[in-house]
């Protein structure tokens, strides 16, 4: 579908404005280019050029829109590649925010159709996963029991805390939540393994351990990634993961991987209050959830562990995860 902008770097007004009007008649009311050529008295050719010079200008924008036909075969394909139960794909979209949220819609009606009153739902944190929860939409009210898989975050990264999306989950599917009363990342194995001994967070994490669905994302070794910006790691830390032990990602925000699918035996692991890829492949039905393109390579590693059973993700990170692997 082709949509015309208001605006452009046009320098002149006159021939800005004739640009956008010649746009309007071609691209969305139909006219033809010997219509168009009539009402300005200008040859066909040139109209021809200025079709093009819109589009080069930015007047005009082509957005391809993927017939259902194009995403389930690639969902095919992919439940082939990685062996999984469902792929969840969402046409592209224009910006990280309005992608996430199309995916988000996908997981939520996938949620929506297959949750039961009994259902145990372990939950991870992140971006991705809040914006299953907050996605708007009727559904049909279950009594799920949604349970955090990783500690608690401190006051500003409330949106993507764990325990803030179980409630928003609750909430929304009509059914309980379940918090961990730990952080989510503490500074040495020791303190860890205090809390983890805790009977509270021990027993929690039984819980997610024995949930029929997970919920999780799956994130990068970004320099920009939420965890070094809530100050659980270092920009340094993520650097010295990354070329000293190979690490790409980390899947729920409690587990480290290399692009092998192997579980990185990492310091930064010991750090974290939470379900680790071996509970997640104990879990039926593990839900991955990762939008944004860029992470294609850690969501390859992620889907390399074994431990995802369900993929949500857009038609440009799919595409780029099948030509990866082929």
């Amino acid at each position: 579908m082709s949509q015309v902008k208001t605006t452009s770097t046009t320098p002149g007004i006159d021939d800005h404005e004739m640009l956008t009007e010649i746009a309007i008649l071609y691209y969305q009311e139909g006219a033809t280019q010997a219509e168009i050529s009539k009402k300005f008295s200008i040859s066909r050719i040139k109209i021809g050029r200025l079709l093009r010079r819109a589009r080069e200008e930015g007047v005009v924008e082509i957005n391809v829109r993927y017939h259902p036909i194009y995403t389930a075969q690639l969902e095919k394909r992919l439940i082939k590649k990685f062996n999984l139960k469902r792929v969840l794909i969402a046409l592209d979209q224009a910006n990280n925010e309005e992608q996430r949220k199309q995916v988000a819609g996908l997981v939520s009606a996938f949620l929506a159709i297959n949750l039961q009153d009994d259902s145990t739902v372990a939950v991870g944190q992140g971006q991705n996963v809040a914006a299953v929860a907050d996605h708007v939409g009727l559904v049909t009210q279950r009594k799920a029991r949604f349970v955090c898989a990783i500690g608690g975050t401190h006051r500003s990264g409330d949106s993507i805390n764990a325990d803030h999306i179980c409630r928003q989950l609750a909430k929304k599917f009509g059914g309980t939540s379940e918090t961990l009363y730990a952080p989510a990342y503490v500074d040495n194995p020791e303190t860890r393994n205090a809390f983890i001994a805790h009977n509270t967070v021990s027993e929690t994490l039984k819980q997610a351990r024995n949930a029929d669905y997970a919920l999780v994302g799956v994130g990068d070794m970004n320099k920009n990634s939420h965890m070094i910006k809530l100050g659980w790691f270092t920009k340094q830390e993520f650097a010295e993961a990354r070329i000293n032990e190979g690490i790409i990602g980390d899947i729920g925000g409690f587990d480290f991987f290399k692009s092998n699918g192997q579980r990185a035996n990492t310091r930064l692991r010991d750090r974290v209050i939470g379900l680790g890829t071996e509970d997640l492949r104990r879990i039926p039905n593990v839900i991955a959830i990762a939008s944004e393109e860029r992470k294609s390579l850690a969501l390859a590693g992620a889907l390399r562990t074994g431990s995802i059973d369900i993929l949500a993700t857009s038609v440009s990170c799919a595409m780029t995860l099948l030509n990866m692997e082929d």
